[in-house]
């Protein structure tokens, strides 16, 4: 991307364009030192206060099962231990759940999930805590534990109800159909394995105050799961987080119960609580990707157009509702991918089981809604003996309201699908068609080692799935140097939010971004904020900012006409100067005279996505505020003997509009490759017959490694602009590059497909495990056999 050039469409104000920028810049991250250096301040570095105490909790050993006696004499025993705290001693509410309340911070008897948390034990130690923890003696009368998808979806034990969308008249189209494919696929789920783990650190203040320093990306949904724990208002209640050692969206329900806990014990023991969660206890207690299942029939003509989609999905919601009904609705919103779909009939349940209760992951059920098509397309073609590539472009959405292929199964109008450009770019230059005939002619030739590759499409909604959580505020304190504070709603978890938003101050201010800093998250400066997730955090703050920004710049372009004279609408604010009537006065200069005559240097900042609206009764509506859109290819070889694989060269083109900066959105598409890659291949979640996690350490639980990297890795972004009013034309690159690496899994299915010559379907799940990878070649070498 040329980013010069882009920049010329931003100036702020709408007058000269200009050649300075700060926006569309590669900007380093705004801590990027301070993470090399060691320097930057997580949750467990901040100081600790005086008399500060330490927090464990004491965790179900049972699926499902009522607890039938308590006896924690050992604990109290223990060296250093301070308290002892059950559901009893919850001074208000015990509920963390985000949505519905059915969710326990402490268990009141009733145990659904080896590892729901029961007691709190606070002692003078982290270590002491959690030795104390485990001496507890707890009786339990066991019942009948549910822990798979299917099981749930055959007892009919569902955490909300079914839902369903159906357009068309399917069963009529089915009738129509020259061919038609059914079959099922799971699609596991994924540990959001962030590098810092849940943590809160409560401080008591005057007044009945309560200050949690928390790792969450959504502060004020703990506030208000505080607060009401505590049986205060939220006015008493403040929530700080700097940054995040990742988040993923495992913080941002999952982490009241941490903030909760900490802030219980605080408020009981009138002292500061850390509560810090262990890696094998985070995984044992906290929500995970929901896994899918899916039961699926397609009709398509011999061209491989699909005229008909019916599909029951189930998935692994855990023991409460969580956010589990915006998963499966944006998984219903998401199952045609990049693909008009006319007939469809789409069912979605989130099976109740007695385990962890899912939550919000990358994606948040956008990419187990699109796989599903994906994998349909993938046997289509192979069904035809056609490429799997033009099956998919023959399914695309149209272009420009080609013959009404353009609205979606929810309703809402595709006014900007750039898919076909986007495709046809990366097709050409991945050299697709050539590589494909390459990798023919290696594997007519290898009978052990083969080659797969593929080409997969991605089109993505970006906005919360609930209207009013389209919304965020910001605030722009100028000081008398000229320097800059803002500070917003938006949660930093290394994806590059602050420096994005310092970025567009700067930009509307026509300062340098050195000058610009930000601050931490904190409710009791921008209040009632939605969580850092849904793709939004820059579109959403990155426009309240400037909103801001904006007023405190007018107010200066009014003073600076009134001192020196010329029109309003010739002043320009840029690289460090304001130019007014043939003058250029320096920036800092101008905020100081400004101050001298009481013009108000600081301003709040508002903005609400215009256009939304969605009808959870009918699945209709226009729910996102744009699609972005992207496609990669991935080269794979498979060991058809051992299940092995590598990765050799990945392809990827990305739109993230007219980037903010380019430079962290690559980063941000080639991370959430990397991540999406390790869910379809190497991530397994396992439970054993008795309900228990045990892959809850990364001893077991195998996440990507630098080595599963591709030596060639080529990503780039699709030079467009967005046709929405964004901030500054830009596009969220948060969630929608995770389904990128699709290819990867499709890549590796087309390898084990060569093994019968690409005339059997491989009956491959995800993970694709080396195991999985086996079983399907097993699978197609039977078939082939047959």
């Amino acid at each position: 991307m040329n980013s010069k050039s882009e920049a010329f469409l931003t100036q702020p104000n709408g007058g000269t364009p200009m050649a300075w920028a700060e926006v569309g810049q590669s900007r380093p991250h705004e801590s990027a030192v301070l993470h090399v250096l060691g320097e930057a301040t997580y949750t467990d570095d901040i100081p600790e206060a005086q008399g500060t105490l330490h927090a464990a909790l004491g965790l179900s050993a049972k699926a499902h099962a009522n607890i039938t006696a308590m006896n924690f004499d050992a604990v109290r025993a223990m060296p250093g231990v301070k308290a002892v705290y059950t559901h009893r001693d919850i001074p208000g509410t015990n509920d963390c759940g985000p949505i519905i309340h059915d969710d326990p911070i402490l268990s009141e008897g009733l145990v659904e999930y080896v590892g729901q948390p029961i007691f709190i034990v606070v002692a003078d130690s982290h270590d002491n805590a959690r030795r104390a923890a485990r001496k507890a003696v707890i009786e339990y009368a066991e019942l009948p534990a549910i822990l798979t998808p299917q099981a749930a979806r055959d007892a009919k034990s569902f955490v909300i109800p079914p839902m369903r969308l159906q357009r068309g008249d399917a069963e009529a189209a089915f009738k129509q159909s020259k061919n038609i494919v059914k079959g099922q696929l799971y699609v596991g789920g994924q540990e959001q394995f962030y590098l810092e783990g849940q943590i809160s650190y409560a401080i008591p203040k005057e007044d009945n105050g309560m200050l949690v320093h928390c790792s969450t990306q959504h502060p004020t949904e703990m506030q208000h799961v505080v607060a009401h724990a505590l049986h205060v208002n939220s006015n008493h209640v403040v929530v700080e987080c700097r940054r995040m050692g990742g988040g993923f969206g495992g913080k941002e329900s999952q982490s009241a119960l941490w903030a909760a806990c900490a802030a219980i014990s605080a408020k009981l023991l009138k002292r500061p609580v850390k509560l810090r969660a262990d890696r094998d206890d985070d995984m044992l207690v906290t929500g995970k990707r929901h896994c899918f299942y899916y039961e699926y029939e397609v009709g398509y003509g011999d061209d491989g157009r699909i005229v008909a989609a019916r599909v029951d999905m189930v998935t692994r919601a855990g023991f409460s509702a969580d956010l589990s009904a915006p998963v499966a609705t944006r998984a219903v919103c998401h199952f045609d991918n990049a693909y008009y779909l006319a007939d469809v009939d789409i069912r979605a349940m989130a099976g109740k089981t007695n385990t962890q209760s899912n939550t919000a992951f990358r994606g948040f059920g956008g990419p187990q809604g699109a796989i599903a098509i994906e994998y349909i397309v993938d046997e289509i073609a192979r069904n035809l003996g056609m490429d799997a590539l033009d099956v998919r472009k023959i399914n695309f959405y149209g272009r420009n309201d080609e013959e009404g292929r353009n609205v979606t199964q929810y309703q809402q109008k595709v006014v900007d699908n750039v898919i076909h450009a986007l495709v046809d770019e990366l097709e050409e230059t991945s050299a697709y068609r050539r590589r494909r005939a390459e990798i023919n002619a290696f594997n007519a030739g290898s009978p052990v080692l083969k080659r797969g590759l593929a080409l997969t499409p991605v089109k993505f909604g970006i906005a919360f799935n609930v209207t009013h959580f389209n919304q965020a505020g910001a605030l722009v304190h100028i000081y008398t140097d000229g320097s800059v504070l803002v500070n917003h709603g938006g949660t930093e978890m290394g994806q590059g939010i602050n420096t994005k938003v310092c970025q567009v101050v700067a930009h509307e201010l026509g300062i340098e971004l050195a000058m610009v800093r930000a601050t931490a998250t904190d409710t009791s400066k921008v209040a009632n904020t939605s969580a850092t997730a849904a793709s939004t955090g820059a579109d959403l703050n990155g426009k309240a900012a400037q909103d801001a920004a904006h007023t405190i710049r007018q107010r200066l372009a009014e003073f600076a006409v009134k001192r020196h004279g010329g029109g309003l609408a010739e002043v320009r604010f840029e690289a460090g100067f304001v130019h007014v009537n043939g003058e250029a006065v320096p920036f800092p200069e101008l905020v100081q005279k400004a101050y001298m005559a009481r013009v108000q240097l600081w301003s709040d900042g508002f903005y609400a996505t215009p256009g939304l609206h969605w009808d959870p009764k009918t699945m209709s509506g226009n729910p996102f505020s744009y699609f972005a859109y992207g496609a990669s290819v991935s080269e794979v070889v498979v060991d058809t003997l051992t299940g092995e694989w590598k990765l050799l060269k990945v392809n990827a083109l990305y739109d993230a509009g007219n980037s903010l900066n380019p430079a962290i959105d690559v980063g941000q598409v080639e991370g959430a490759f990397i991540q999406g890659m390790g869910w379809l291949t190497t991530e397994e979640l396992w439970w054993n017959a008795g309900g228990k996690l045990m892959t809850h350490a990364p001893s077991t639980y195998k996440i990507p490694a630098i080595s599963d990297c591709p030596q060639n890795f080529d990503v780039r972004l699709f030079k467009n602009r967005n046709v929405m009013d964004s901030i500054h034309r830009s596009k969220a690159v948060g969630e929608p590059p995770l389904l990128l690496p699709f290819s990867v899994f499709y890549a590796i299915r087309d390898a084990i497909s060569s093994v019968g010559q690409h005339r059997h379907n491989p009956p491959l799940n995800a993970p694709a495990t080396s195991e999985a990878i086996l079983n399907a070649v097993d699978a197609v070498r039977a078939m082939a056999q047959e």
